[in-house]
């Protein structure tokens, strides 16, 4: 982290139509105001993109986007927010920047599906990380070196964190500050934007839904793609790795989910 002779550049990456407006929200409240009376530093905020001007959020909301790529080589936190749409493949700049970054020394932040562009340059290899849990399928099955845990608030491995969907990024970015600059300064910053002060990171993500009647737990959103996939030769692997489980326990999972017996038999 930068000394106090510089305010501490944070800077959240940007796509036109992916980003997610709710975790540019809590990037934006956390690091985007003067927050020096709390006992966090002073932050230089800004918005990176690949082409800056105007770009549009997820929901369509437009911002207006003033550094390039380059703002990542003096950035000491580096934020990436959602990016759902799967088959847009994040570009070899955007993930050199990224691994520029990270080989710095920076701090890297992912929010729900960013962790889909940490992971696409190489940066999550061999780590326990964590995503929303209606995509934690797509992301092991997609990165095999990646061990994925849908279970869980955010995974803290020192220059890298990763946080699960909407509301997660709250505590992601608590914990960073309690993390950095204390529990005083997270216990203030949580009062500020009427939050409770600490969730765990081990604390589930909450379902609240029975695993039979839920149409987006890893079994359903394993069947939907296979449904998908149905002229490619599937392997029981495959499928395994895409429901987070041993091909021996998705196996008898399978036999005795009455939803894949009815749609594939």
């Amino acid at each position: 982290m930068a000394g106090a002779d510089r305010p501490l550049v944070v800077s959240v990456v940007v796509a036109d139509g992916l980003v997610g407006s709710f975790g540019l929200g809590v990037s934006a409240e956390v690091f985007g105001h003067d927050r020096r009376h709390m006992g966090l530093p002073r932050f230089d905020f800004g918005l990176v993109g690949e082409a800056p001007g105007v770009l549009r959020t997820d929901t369509g909301i437009p911002i207006t986007v003033e550094h390039g790529l380059d703002r990542l080589a003096r950035s000491d936190i580096v934020s990436i927010t959602a990016w759902e749409l799967f088959d847009r493949v994040p570009s070899p700049a955007l993930l050199e920047a990224f691994r520029a970054a990270h080989a710095r020394g920076a701090t890297i932040v992912s929010h729900c599906t960013g962790a889909f562009v940490l992971a696409a340059a190489g940066l999550l290899d061999g780590l326990r990380v964590t995503t929303h849990w209606k995509y934690a399928g797509e992301l092991a099955a997609r990165f095999p070196a990646v061990t994925v845990d849908p279970s869980v608030l955010y995974v803290d491995n020192g220059p890298i964190l990763t946080g699960a969907g909407t509301a997660a990024g709250v505590d992601t970015l608590l914990h960073l500050v309690r993390r950095e600059w204390g529990a005083a300064a997270a216990n203030a910053l949580a009062r500020e934007m009427v939050v409770p002060p600490h969730r765990d990171g081990g604390q589930a993500q909450f379902i609240d839904a029975p695993v039979a009647a839920c149409e987006d737990d890893l079994l359903g959103a394993v069947l939907e793609w296979a449904d998908r996939h149905l002229a490619e030769e599937i392997s029981v692997d495959t499928l395994a790795r895409r429901a987070l489980m041993s091909p021996r326990s998705f196996a008898r999972r399978f036999s005795g989910d009455p939803r894949f017996n009815r749609a594939l038999f």
